[in-house]
Formats: structure tokens, C-alpha cells, sequence
């Protein structure tokens, strides 16, 4: 620190290191503090050495943590010293004292200035150390050009050129509205075709953080990009200074990984290829060494690596080859390989068609539960969430069951909530569902939150064929000697309820039953005495005829209660008493509890509201391509009650939707429900129309008339008249002649398209916002997240969301914000349900502001008919006796469908498969032909099989017959049409004469089938009242 000489100095530090205490460190301090403020007050006869001499002494003051209120001037005046000791310290000390916002520094710009563009180098270097180190908004404004120029600058040496871009990042990151970026990308793609690495390095930082903020500026980079990554992973042209344990430079890589996450895909397929080669190059270059650093530096490497695999969705090889290797990390001995592999492992979760290859790892993911380390604990616990279905829920419950004894005291809540969601989101049946969660309340009591005993009180009291077995299973956790608080509540709940079903097994008569319960009456808290008494009151009830041993006992108790402090024990014990001597009046008053009104799960709302930074929402974030700052802001579902039909016992719904009309029966004259920013509104649906068909039974040649022509259930959006595709359809809709100044970014249509066959991904981009979405089915519920990201500095003003539901459709949105904060994002969810078949979409209206420009989009949801199917295979036994008894219309139809796309069997089987339309092997002689099952799900038609037959020609695979099968002549219909939709080679077509612009060619896409087999009726006056269908009619 150029201190060589300086006697003072030295003398002062060693007579602080040499203080007993921190009063003598004080009174020393305080002494030197007061001889430095003497000598600055006659300035004019200090020497250079000595005023540098005195700023250092404040500087190490400072260090020490005292406040040094004076000087300040001195170490600004030595920056315009000049010669390099003074002006060095003049720098180093004007940056660690000075903040952004000092008056002082407005005096050091232009001598900053001048540094910067002088021709001495060292001076360069330390003014753009401080500039940096700083970052205040006057010096991004006065030297933010000057820096620009250094870092362009083909003449200054390297060293500068790094530092340059340095500073200018910072410059940047501080004050991204000062910093003029504008035309950056020619300058940015020649500063990636430097050869010093160096250089690239610093360049590469600069690059990442432009390209956060618009990716769409910086296309042109992304193939230079590939072309570095390609040179260091072929270590081509890599000095040795840069070659870090073997590995060229570990941190451009990295760099270079993070800049390429941001852009949404690469279409050059030469460019793809290339990447796909260095990605697998990485992937089988990386092993874990016995060299630490090597380590380190290796897998930081691979782990971008994967991330950028994930983000591009590569080849199923690929992402398998991933999976693969992070099954190995998870293995080894190293805690911090095994914790970013749990990590990754979760991550990969998100990509399509990886949860059944993470499965191969579950016992390994299991034995990662009992390490020492916790974090790594509660990151096999997310895993091991993250990757339960029905396949393996029982196994997993069961293993997480099993950890909870020994478990920490710091997991044990998040473990027991976690069982208990698995629990119920994917129980085989309900009688397990109970096992479960008993043994759950069993053995962690004090962990387990009064929802989840509610929840299975729930479902018995909802469930006849369950009670019995609860009730015994509830009196043998009773025998214990030893039972918790909560086991006692819930115990004596269902025993209260439902004991009577066991009259007639051994050791279950009233009185056992009551000994039973009442033996843990001494032991429990007050708050579990209401729920005694309530039992108490029940088996009373339940013993007819009366027992007059049992009723004084239980009078005696009645009794002793009326007087109790507490005053709903009190008056419970009163009022029970009372009730008690009615005789057989008691029947009618304390019958059974009437069945729990449906609403959506406690435990699963809870789950959602307590992860906050769990390795799951690192990887949406990751793949948000955005850069967001840590603010999320979390929307609360509105709590609502309602009454739909009560679960089926082997079934456990995952959302129970409110019901949103008035009565339970869907007529015409029901009404129809918007919802804009959380508030519901009114609006008369069309009402549907008939379905008749004739079906076409002939032989069983490819040739056949074609279809008669049938009415069918107006289209909500698009106009589908004639137009019936719901998946190749716009994803974007305009209405009227209105346009946006703002273009979306990428194809709309695409992402729509996209999401009709996945569950999460963007649904609308623009350069302000971007839409996200992540969807949960199950049966006819559905639960969608809509993701709204603010991707800039500033807030978005008047948000608004209008949900434009279809007559088929029940959708609930919370509450919108009416501001997004700055690089924030917020997550909106919607309930669905789906109430019978039918092929129209719902509309998302969105509209915000942003600054002058006011945006306005309406965005076609994805839930549509596919999402409510579950595949299921079909045997023969199964298959043929329900073909035959479906033996015609309009229950069976059949249709020659001609213009098909030509397609080999295999794919056609693959786009059905990828439809949840499951092909059934075998069943039909002929190779040629078809089969598949499916299960549809609405409030309708509940559970309703669905069987397929379509009949190819290898001749001519442009046309084939299908006939489809069901229970329900509208289901028949609706997913005849659908399959049709999804075989037909559709041309593109403008939908009027006029020109368009290149906002509405971005958005608007339309497909018109050729000659289509069945007419669309046209509108009704009382349709054209419906949003939907006027949205349809305009379009």
C-alpha cells in the first residue's frame, strides 16, 4: 500500500495492536484523530509525504470501526496529485470513505475524467477502480461515454480493457436508465470476438447482464456465443495462465453457459448441433477427482452445463445421459457434489417425461434422508416431493413415515406436512389414506397442524365405505398406552361417529368403547375435553336400548363439566346434559354429522404459502430467462366454500372448486361466470345445442361416406365455424381494429401449442412482461399458476386480468394486483372445473401500462379437452364387451376423415400417446389399425371411458376411418371432433382481405379446415350476449 518509509504509521498501528482493551484502543485513537485534525487545519504546511501519511492513519482508523467525520477533502484533493503515490492514495481512500451520494465527489469528476482519457495507463486503471467501486449516478452520466470508448478502444492494453468493462458493468447494474446501451450489439459481438481471455471474461460479465434485460437485442451474439464455449471446451487457443487445474478457463465457461440461458431457444440447427456437441463433450468430460479445486472448478462447469440442457429441453438421450450423472454425484462422498446433485436432480423434475428416469434413483435419493448434513436432508426431502405419483406414493410415504422418528426436531414439521399432502394427492384408495395419516399423528404428534386431522376427519365423515374401517383402526391406536394429544381428538371424533358400526365385533359395545376413550381423559389438555364430551354424548346416543350404568357415568361426567371455568366446556357439558334425558328424541337431535361441504384442500394451500426457497422454485426461476431481483410477490387465494358432488372413495381430489352457479343443475338458463381481478361478474351463456348423429356402419374398407352433417356447441373463441382447432389455433386473439405498439417476443401460437401438451412454460412474452404458467390436473380439477414477471426498473401500472369463460368451464382467479413491482414477479392461480365435454377455450383478457404504452392482449388458456383425460389400458375382456354395448349413435360415431396429414403408424400412435389417448396393443388383427382407451373427467359424466378405433390405409395415408366410443353422446361428439382436429393438415389462412400489420400477423393465426363433415349452427341472439361468443363473433 506504498507505506515503505512511513515511520508515523507504523508507530501508530503497533501502539494500537498493543492495547490491553477497548477503552485504551479509544483514548488512542481519539489522540491520533485529534493530531491529525491539527495538522489538516494548517494544510499549507504539509509536505505530499505527510498529508498522504495522515489520510492513511484515517483510513485505518476508519477500518476499526470509528467514525471519521473529517479528511474528507484531503483524500479527494491527493486524487489530482501528480505523481502515483499520492494519487494512489487519494483513490483507494476516497472510495472506502466517500459513498455514492458525497458532495465531495462532484469535485473529483474531471480530474477522474482526465484520468481516463489520458495516456497513462496506471492512472487509468485507478480511476476506473474507484469508478467502479462507487457506481453513483453522476458518474454513470458524466463518464459512463468515456468508459465506452476505453473499453472499444483497440489501442490500450488489455489490463485496461478489463477494467473498463468492469466498470462499465457496474455502471450499468447501478443505473441501468443512465447507461445508454442503445446499438450495443455490433459492439458487443466484436468485443466477443476478442482473443484475450481476459478480456472476454470482463466482456462476458458485461454481456450477461445486457442480455437479462433484452435478450432480443443480442441475437446476433448467440452463435459467437457457441463459438467460445466451443474453443474452451476444445481447449483451442487457451494460454496456460488461463487453464485452471486442467480446465480451461472454469469461469467464461460458466459466463458463457449463464449468457446463452437467456435467450428462449437457438433455431440455427447448425448452431444447435454444435452446442449439443461442447454440452456433450462437458457432460462426459466431468468426473469427480480427489483434487478439491479440480473439483470445484470442474462442476461448476457441469452444472451450468445441465442447467442450459434443461433450459434448451435437448433430446430425451441427452437429459436421460444427466439424470445418469446425477445419480452418480448423488453417491459419493463429497457432501457439496451430493447436495448440488439432490439440487439439479429436482430441477430436471421440471422437464417433460424425466420424473419416470429419477425414479431409478429413489432408494439412493432415500439413503440421502439419513445423512449428516441437513441441508442436504431437506434437499432429498424436496426431491423425494417433488418426484411422488401414484406409481410410488406408497413406497415414499411409507419411507418418509419411517424417517420421522428419527428425524430432526427441525424437519419434522415440513416432513409431516409433506407426508401428509403425498397422502392425500395420491393415495391408491381411502382406507390407506387413513392408515396413513394415523400413523402419522402417531408418531409426530406435537408436528402435526390441526388441518391435516380436519382433512381426514373429512373424508370418513364424506365417505360410508370408510367409516367402519376408520373407527377401527381409530379404537386400535386408542390400546396404546402411550397416545398423543391430536390421536386422542380425532380418535374419539370418528369412535363418537361411527363406533356403532363395530357393535358387533369383540371388545367394541358401547361401554369398551367409552372405557376406551375415557381412560385418556386424565391426560389430555383442555382443549381436547370438548371433543370428549362430544363423544361421550354420541356412544349415549348410539346405545339403544339405554344402558343405565353407562348413562350415569356418562351423566356423572356431564355433572362434574357444568361448572367448569372454561366456558365452552361449560356449555357444552350443560347442553349435552339436558339433550341426554330427551330418551328417543336424542336420535333425531344428535344424529350423524351431515357430509363435509367440498372445498379445496388446507394442506395443499399451506405447502404452496410455506416454500419459499426451496430448490423447486430455484429452477422456475432459472427458467424464467429473466433476471429477477429476490422480490416475489405472493398473491392469497381467496378462501371459498362450496358444494360439488362428494369424492369418489377410491379417489382423492387434488382441488375442490366452488360451485359458481346457483343451482346444481346446468341448464340454459344458467348463468355463466367472469372473473376480473378477483371479482365475479355476470353474463348469459349460449345455450347448448343438440348432438345427434347418425352413425356410419358399413364395411370395414377405408371408403366411406362422409359424415352427416350435425350441430354442434358454438365455439367460445375463434370462431369455429368451420374452424375447429383448438391446439394448432392462435394462442393470442385481437379484438376489433385494436393494435399494440408493443410486439410480443416469439411465436404465441407455438407457446400456446406447447402448453396444450405440457403443464408449465411461457404463455406470452413481451419487453416489459412475461406470462408464465404452471398447471396441476386431476380428474376435472385443475389448478392453474399464472406467473406475471416484471422484466424492468420500473413498475407495471393498471394491471388488469378478465377471465372469459366458456359455458363447459368453472374458473375461479384470485385477486391481481393492480401494480407489479420492478423485477418482481407475482403468481396468480386459477381453480377449474371442467362440467361437461366440449372443445372452446378460455380467454385470458390482460392488460397493463408502462410508462406511455398501454398493452392489451387476449391470451387463449390452455385447458382445453386433453387436459381432463387420463389414459388407461384396456384389456380385451374389457375392450370388446363395451364396444358392443355402445352399438351405435349417438353413443358410438364413426367418420371417414379425409385431408389427414401423412404420418407413419408409429407417430400417429405418438400423437395420440402425447394426447393422454393410450394405445392398447394387440386387440385389433389388423396391424394397420388403432386402438386406444382413455378416461374423461367432468362434473357430468365423472369418470366416463372412452375407446378408439381408427382404421389406416398404408396405400394412402392421407385418409382413415375413426370411430369413437362413449357413455355420453356429447363427450362422443366433442372428442371426435378433437381427434380430427389434431390429423387434419390444416393450410394457414389470413382471415379477411385486409392488410395486416405485423402486431396482428404476430397474433393472430387462424386455420380453416378443408371441407369439414359436420356444420357449425350458426349464433343465437341469446349466444351473442355471452363474452365468449361475441369475442368468437368479432374474430
Amino acid at each position: 500500500m506504498a507505506m515503505h518509509g512511513m515511520r508515523g504509521l507504523s508507530v501508530f498501528i503497533s501502539d494500537i495492536r498493543n492495547c490491553q482493551n477497548k477503552e485504551q484502543e479509544r483514548l488512542r485513537v481519539d489522540k491520533e484523530l485529534g493530531n491529525v485534525r491539527t495538522r489538516f487545519k494548517n494544510e499549507k504546511g504539509l509536505t505530499p509525504y505527510e498529508k498522504k501519511k495522515y489520510v492513511w492513519k484515517m483510513l485505518y482508523i476508519y477500518m476499526l470501526g470509528y467514525d471519521v467525520d473529517f479528511g474528507h477533502m484531503e483524500a479527494v484533493s491527493l486524487i489530482s496529485a501528480p505523481k502515483y503515490p499520492e494519487k494512489q492514495v487519494g483513490y483507494i481512500v476516497t472510495s472506502s470513505l466517500l459513498n455514492e451520494n458525497h458532495d465531495f465527489l462532484r469535485l473529483a469528476i474531471n480530474t477522474v475524467r482526465n484520468d481516463i482519457i489520458g495516456r497513462n495507463e496506471t492512472f487509468q486503471c485507478l480511476a476506473l477502480t474507484m469508478v467502479g467501486n462507487i457506481g453513483g449516478r453522476e458518474f454513470a452520466e458524466s463518464l459512463a461515454p468515456d468508459v465506452q470508448k476505453l473499453l472499444l478502444s483497440s489501442s490500450c492494453r488489455p489490463l485496461v480493457r478489463k477494467k473498463a468493462a468492469l466498470c462499465l458493468l457496474r455502471l450499468y447494474r447501478k443505473n441501468p436508465d443512465v447507461v445508454n446501451v442503445d446499438g450495443w450489439t455490433d459492439r458487443m459481438a466484436q468485443l466477443l470476438d476478442e482473443r484475450d481471455l481476459g478480456v472476454l471474461t470482463s466482456s462476458m460479465s458485461l454481456f450477461v447482464a445486457l442480455v437479462s434485460n433484452n435478450h432480443e437485442a443480442y441475437w446476433t451474439c448467440l452463435p459467437k456465443c457457441v463459438k467460445i464455449l466451443e474453443r474452451l471446451a476444445r481447449n483451442l487457443d487457451v494460454p496456460q495462465e488461463y487453464t485452471y487445474y486442467g480446465i480451461p478457463s472454469p469461469w467464461l465457461q460458466v459466463k458463457t453457459m449463464r449468457a446463452l440461458q437467456y435467450f428462449p431457444t437457438i433455431e440455427d440447427p447448425n448452431t444447435r448441433r454444435i452446442l449439443f456437441e461442447v454440452l456433450q463433450r462437458i457432460l462426459m468430460g466431468t468426473d469427480v477427482v480427489k483434487n478439491v479445486n479440480k473439483n470445484n472448478a470442474s462442476h461448476a462447469v457441469l452444472f451450468e452445463a445441465l442447467a442450459l440442457v434443461m433450459h434448451l429441453d435437448a433430446e430425451k438421450e441427452m437429459m436421460s445421459q444427466c439424470v445418469a450423472l446425477l445419480g452418480k454425484f448423488i453417491a459419493v462422498r463429497e457432501p457439496n457434489i451430493r447436495y448440488l446433485g439432490l439440487e439439479n436432480m429436482t430441477r430436471m423434475l421440471l422437464v417433460t417425461d424425466m420424473q419416470d428416469i429419477i425414479k431409478r434413483h429413489q432408494a439412493q435419493i432415500i439413503t440421502s434422508l439419513k445423512d449428516p448434513d441437513i441441508s442436504i436432508r431437506r434437499r432429498a426431502l424436496d426431491l423425494l416431493y417433488g418426484m411422488c405419483d401414484v406409481s410410488n406414493a406408497k413406497d415414499i410415504v411409507e419411507e418418509l413415515l419411517q424417517y420421522l422418528s428419527t428425524a430432526d426436531f427441525a424437519m419434522r414439521e415440513e416432513l409431516s406436512l409433506k407426508a401428509a399432502i403425498l397422502a392425500e394427492k395420491f393415495a391408491p384408495d381411502l382406507s390407506w389414506y387413513v392408515d396413513a395419516i394415523l400413523q402419522l399423528i402417531d408418531k409426530a404428534g406435537d408436528f402435526i397442524s390441526d388441518d391435516i386431522w380436519f382433512r381426514v376427519v373429512q373424508f370418513v365423515t364424506n365417505n360410508e365405505d370408510l367409516q367402519s374401517y376408520a373407527a377401527a383402526k381409530a379404537r386400535e391406536f386408542l390400546d396404546k398406552p402411550a397416545v398423543h394429544e391430536t390421536m386422542v381428538k380425532v380418535s374419539a371424533y370418528i369412535l363418537g361417529e361411527f363406533s356403532h358400526l363395530l357393535a358387533k365385533s369383540p371388545g367394541c359395545s358401547p361401554k369398551e368403547i367409552f372405557n376406551i376413550i375415557h381412560e385418556k381423559h386424565p391426560t389430555v389438555p383442555t382443549s381436547t375435553i370438548p371433543v370428549l364430551l362430544s363423544a361421550y354424548a354420541k356412544i349415549l346416543m348410539h346405545t339403544q336400548p339405554p344402558d343405565p350404568e353407562l348413562q350415569n357415568q356418562i351423566w356423572a361426567i356431564f355433572n362434574k363439566y357444568e361448572s367448569c371455568i372454561d366456558v365452552e366446556i361449560q356449555q357444552r357439558a350443560a347442553e349435552y346434559f339436558a339433550l341426554s334425558r330427551k330418551g328417543a328424541a336424542l336420535m333425531d337431535i344428535l344424529a350423524e354429522m351431515p357430509k363435509f361441504p367440498e372445498r379445496q384442500s388446507a394442506l395443499i394451500k399451506k405447502a404452496e404459502e410455506a416454500e419459499v426457497d426451496t430448490a423447486e422454485q430455484s429452477a422456475i426461476k432459472l427458467r424464467a430467462q429473466q433476471q429477477m431481483s429476490n422480490a416475489l410477490v405472493v398473491i392469497d387465494q381467496l378462501a371459498t366454500n362450496g358444494a360439488p358432488p362428494p369424492p369418489q372413495v377410491n379417489q382423492l381430489s387434488l382441488v375442490k372448486m366452488p360451485s359458481m352457479s346457483s343451482t346444481a343443475d346446468h341448464n340454459p338458463a344458467d348463468q355463466a361466470l367472469s372473473v376480473a381481478n378477483g371479482t365475479l361478474s355476470t353474463v348469459d351463456p349460449q345455450p347448448p345445442s343438440a348432438d345427434l348423429l347418425g352413425d356410419l356402419l358399413g364395411p370395414l374398407a377405408i371408403e366411406g361416406p362422409p359424415a352427416a352433417a350435425v350441430p354442434s356447441e358454438h365455439n367460445v373463441v375463434s370462431g369455429l365455424e368451420g374452424i375447429p382447432n383448438v391446439v394448432d389455433g392462435a394462442a393470442i386473439v385481437p379484438v376489433g381494429e385494436e393494435t399494440n405498439s408493443v410486439q410480443p417476443i416469439g411465436n404465441i401460437a407455438e407457446r400456446f401449442h406447447a402448453l396444450c401438451l405440457k403443464d408449465s412454460g411461457v404463455l406470452y412474452e413481451d419487453p416489459y412482461i412475461q406470462i408464465g404458467i404452471k398447471a396441476e390436473w386431476r380428474a376435472h380439477h385443475g389448478r392453474l399458476v399464472l406467473f406475471l414477471g416484471n422484466k424492468n426498473t420500473s413498475p407495471l401500472v393498471s394491471v388488469q386480468a378478465l377471465i372469459l369463460p366458456p359455458a363447459h368451464l368453472k374458473i375461479e382467479l384470485s385477486l391481481v394486483p393492480e401494480t407489479i413491482p420492478p423485477r418482481a414477479q407475482v403468481q396468480c392461480p386459477l381453480e377449474i372445473v371442467n362440467l361437461r365435454p366440449s372443445r372452446d377455450v378460455a380467454v385470458l383478457d390482460f392488460s397493463y401500462k408502462f410508462g406511455t404504452n398501454t398493452v392489451n392482449v387476449k391470451l387463449r388458456l390452455p385447458a382445453v379437452i386433453n387436459k381432463f383425460l387420463q389414459p388407461i389400458p384396456v384389456s380385451a375382456e374389457e375392450f370388446f364387451p363395451q364396444w358392443r354395448s355402445l352399438s351405435g349413435p349417438p353413443l358410438k360415431l364413426q367418420e371417414v376423415v379425409r385431408s389427414v396429414r401423412p404420418m407413419p403408424l408409429l407417430e400417429m400412435a405418438n400423437l395420440l400417446n402425447s394426447y393422454c389417448l393410450m394405445i392398447c396393443s394387440g386387440l385389433d388383427p389388423n396391424p394397420n389399425n388403432l386402438v386406444a382407451g382413455t378416461t374423461f373427467y367432468s362434473e357430468s359424466t365423472r369418470a366416463m371411458l372412452c375407446l378408439i378405433r381408427i382404421e389406416t390405409d398404408p396405400a394412402d395415408r392421407t385418409q382413415l376411418r375413426m370411430t369413437i366410443a362413449s357413455g355420453d353422446p356429447t363427450l362422443t361428439f366433442e372428442l371426435k371432433e378433437f381427434i380430427k382436429e389434431q390429423l387434419i393438415s390444416i393450410p394457414m389462412a389470413p382471415h379477411g382481405p385486409a392488410p395486416q400489420t405485423p402486431q396482428t400477423q404476430a397474433s393472430i393465426t387462424a386455420a380453416t379446415p378443408p371441407a369439414p363433415s359436420a356444420v357449425q349452427p350458426t349464433s343465437t341472439p341469446m349466444a351473442m350476449n355471452d363474452p365468449g361468443a361475441l369475442l368468437a363473433g368479432l374474430l
